[in-house]
């Protein structure tokens, strides 16, 4: 096990847009998808993602907030390993607008045309509780 700061797996993670999240399906398996972080990289054991309300991953957290998302850094061009990130945590669906301005990017026009006024947007926080981290033969874990 390798000691990694917070702020230290943050700025390893700035490059890593997407994370799949993993919810509980209403039928008790676990349901995945990709996610993008938006650029909203400045890690601090929250992340923050936009969606509709319609997409199945309200409803599942609606009923059970557990989550987990994994992110998976790409192979550097001099061949060493990509970080693996695993976190698992605390869904929480967040529909107040003025928040969603605090973590809204220009680019997030391109799904949510109306900005955060598109009808149906809600935002999703994911609270960090433990944090685990692979980088060729380093790991660590934090936990928050």
């Amino acid at each position: 096990m390798t000691n990694r700061t917070l702020q230290d797996l943050a700025k390893a993670m700035a490059s890593i847009d997407f994370a799949m999240l993993q919810t509980h399906a209403a039928n008790g398996e676990i349901a995945g998808r990709p996610m993008s972080n938006n650029g909203d990289v400045e890690y601090d054991g929250d992340s923050w993602f936009f969606g509709y309300e319609t997409t199945h991953f309200v409803a599942e957290i609606e009923a059970n907030p557990a989550v987990a998302l994994s992110f998976s850094g790409a192979k550097s061009l001099l061949g060493k390993p990509p970080l693996f990130v695993a976190v698992e945590g605390r869904g929480e669906l967040i529909r107040d607008k003025q928040l969603m301005r605090d973590h809204w990017h220009k680019e997030l026009d391109h799904w949510f045309e109306q900005g955060v006024d598109t009808p149906g947007i809600v935002m999703l926080k994911v609270h960090a509780r433990r944090i685990t981290w692979w980088e060729g033969k380093e790991e660590g874990e934090i936990t928050l």
